[in-house]
Order: C-alpha cells, then sequence, then structure tokens
C-alpha cells in the first residue's frame, strides 16, 4: 500500500509539478508570454487550492480506498482532456479540473500511511511516501519538456493521464483502509473536538508551511527556465541536472523523516530543515548575482533542501488532529501550501520580468526565514 501511494502521488505531481515544465513549449508554440505561461502553469495547484479540504472531509467519511480511486480516474479524465485541447483556453480548464480531482490522493495516502505505521516508523515511512512528489517531478523534468518539444504540449499531457489511469487500477487493486476507531463505538466528545479549538500548534504547522513552500515552488517551476535562459544550457541538459536534483531530494525527505523517529521530534527537525532552506536560498541569490558556475551547484543543493521539510509537517499535522480529524487538517495544511503555490508562477515570473532571478531567490529566502521562530516547539 506503500509503493501505490507513492504512485498515486507521483501520477498526480507529473499533472500538478510537471505543467511548470511546460513553460518553454507555451512560449514558442501557443505565444505566450512568461508571465502568461505562469498563469496557465498555475491552473492545476489553483484546482488542487478549491477542492483541498472537500476531499479531506471526504476520506474522513467514506475511507481513503475509495477517494484514491475516484480521484485518480478523474484526474486521468482531465489529463486526457487537455491532451487533446488546442486552445489555451479549454486547455487551462482541463488543468484546472485535473488539479481539483487530484486533490483527493494528498490526504487519502497520508492517511493510509499514518493508519498502517506506528509512530515509531511512520516518519520514515511518511518520508518514503513523500519521496514520491520530488520523484514525480524528476520524471517530468525527463520526459515533459522533451516530450512538449518534440511532439507538442498535448503529447506532452498524455503522459500524466496515463500514469494516473494505472494509479486508479492500482487503488482498486492494492489498497485497503486502515483501522480506526468506529464512529459508533466512539464518544461523542471524540468526535466533536476539534483539535483546533483551545491551541496553536496546528496553525503554527500549517503557517511555517506556507513560508517554506513559496522556495520550494521558485525552484521547481523556474530552474529549468534558469538554467536555459541565464545559464546558456539546452534543454535536455537541463532536464538531466533537475531530474538528479528532484532524486536527491526524494532521498532528502526520507533522511528527514528517518531522523525524526530516531529523536522522536517531527518539529526539531523540521526548524532545523527551515534553517538551511533560508542558508541555501539566500546563498543562491548571491551566486546567481555574481554570474558564477557555483550557482548551479548551489540549486541542487536548494532543490534538495526546500522539499525536505514537507513530511515532517504532514506527519506532524496527521498526528495531531486524530483519527477522525486528519483528513480535513491534511486538507488544510495542503490548501494553505498551494494557495502559495499557486500564486508562485505567476507572481514570481513577474519579479523575474521586471528585476532578476537573484532578486527572486533573495525574496524567497527571506519568506521561508518567517518560518524559523513559527514552527512551534515539541511538548
Amino acid at each position: 500500500m506503500l509503493v501505490v501511494g507513492m504512485l498515486a502521488t507521483a501520477s498526480t505531481a507529473l499533472l500538478l509539478n510537471g505543467a511548470a515544465f511546460l513553460i518553454p513549449a507555451l512560449q514558442d508554440q501557443r505565444g505566450l508570454s512568461l508571465a502568461g505561461a505562469g498563469v496557465v502553469v498555475a491552473m492545476p495547484t489553483t484546482g488542487i487550492v478549491l477542492t483541498l479540504f472537500a476531499w479531506g472531509a471526504v476520506v474522513d467519511r467514506i475511507g481513503e480506498r475509495r477517494a484514491l480511486v475516484a480521484g485518480s480516474a478523474l484526474t486521468a479524465a482531465s489529463a486526457f482532456g487537455a491532451a487533446f485541447s488546442a486552445d489555451v483556453v479549454p486547455f487551462a480548464l482541463f488543468l484546472l479540473l485535473g488539479g481539483m480531482c487530484a486533490a483527493s490522493v494528498n490526504s487519502a495516502t497520508g492517511r493510509v500511511v499514518v493508519g498502517w505505521f506506528p509512530p515509531h516508523r511512520r516518519g520514515l515511512a511518511m518520508g518514503i511516501r513523500q519521496m514520491s512528489l520530488p520523484l514525480g517531478v524528476a520524471m517530468s523534468a525527463l520526459t515533459i519538456p522533451a516530450l512538449a518539444r518534440d511532439h507538442g504540449v498535448s503529447a506532452a499531457m498524455l503522459l500524466p493521464a496515463i500514469a494516473a489511469a494505472v494509479s486508479a487500477l492500482a487503488c482498486v487493486v492494492a489498497v485497503y483502509d486502515p483501522p480506526r476507531p468506529s464512529r459508533a463505538a466512539a464518544s461523542s466528545a471524540a468526535l466533536l473536538r476539534n483539535p483546533y479549538r483551545g491551541r496553536t500548534d496546528l496553525w503554527r504547522i500549517h503557517a511555517a508551511s506556507v513560508a517554506l513552500v513559496v522556495p520550494q515552488y521558485v525552484v521547481w517551476t523556474f530552474a529549468l527556465v534558469w538554467l536555459i535562459d541565464r545559464r546558456d544550457w539546452s534543454a535536455a541538459a537541463a532536464g538531466v541536472v533537475i531530474t538528479v536534483a528532484q532524486i536527491c531530494g526524494a532521498v532528502g525527505r526520507m533522511v528527514a523523516g528517518a531522523v525524526s523517529d530516531r529523536v522522536g521530534s517531527r518539529l526539531g527537525p523540521m526548524r532545523a530543515v527551515s534553517v538551511l532552506v533560508v542558508l541555501t536560498m539566500a546563498a543562491l541569490a548571491v551566486t546567481d548575482a555574481l554570474n558564477t558556475g557555483v550557482a548551479v551547484v548551489v540549486a541542487v543543493v536548494a532543490s534538495v533542501a526546500t522539499v525536505s521539510p514537507n513530511g515532517l509537517a504532514f506527519t506532524a499535522v496527521a498526528e495531531r488532529a486524530g483519527p477522525f480529524w486528519s483528513g480535513r487538517a491534511l486538507g488544510a495544511q495542503n490548501t494553505a501550501q498551494f494557495v502559495a503555490a499557486s500564486a508562485v508562477p505567476p507572481t514570481f515570473g513577474a519579479v523575474i520580468t521586471h528585476s532578476s532571478y537573484a532578486v527572486a531567490f533573495g525574496v524567497s529566502a527571506a519568506i521561508a526565514l518567517l518560518a524559523v521562530p513559527i514552527v512551534p516547539r515539541e511538548r
């Protein structure tokens, strides 16, 4: 079930994050500006924002398996619709619908991990599950730019469509809802207790995650274009570098989860990684401003650092919310992150257009700095 959960998350990443790698093709083949292409590729993350909390409530009510099967099938249908859309407007609308359907995977796969793994192994298991997102981005970087360049944007969209369809079939076969207390047997107080009332830890984890997701999406969205435009790399070579960086980031998520199991804390490692994100993004801004080749190495390190906190925050939220609220809490966690993420492509595309990549990297480092004092202390 962990493997199938990874497959489901990776297949949605091909749509949600792989869309960013269509920017060069959208500029060349459909005549969009960088800011305009940024708006189009932000549609999947905009869509996921609209339905994450709702899907979390659905998972709380009907279970993980049904939500995964339905969401993956609908994501596949939306991606196929985008693949056969020749005009920009319907293409963007199908991307929006795909994001709305893909939201089912986030809460459901997170609950599968939290439900089936004990606390002392949960951080590593969630880290492995979270590996699927950068691995999906790595696969996107390796395949989507070349497919879009050689065969067109529509052909590139067939990859996430097929992946989501395969994921839906795998969830039918292999996923089972984890055991949890019966709603009928649980006390009404336990069912009605809202984990957001009378405490601030969940709110602070959400806020810190929002600040940390900005540099993550700045790197994910613009690293390929940065290597091509700023460093004069070919699209193929840039795609290889992004792929390597994402694979390293996947390993980083697993290591962060294993460390959290070892030290018995999710939030202590999250705070340490937050500091690392600030330092690496600041270093990327400086090295890019100096136009030195070291900037490429720093970009790879920044790509690894920026994805590492996600699994820690995700696990901490699920553990604190409890079995009857974790779907909605994880939905709220991802909603907050994707609100920020959906604003990154158009906002930072405009910053880069009117200023520079170095300024964009520096601004994202400053935003990440806000997370360091916000991460709550373990009680």
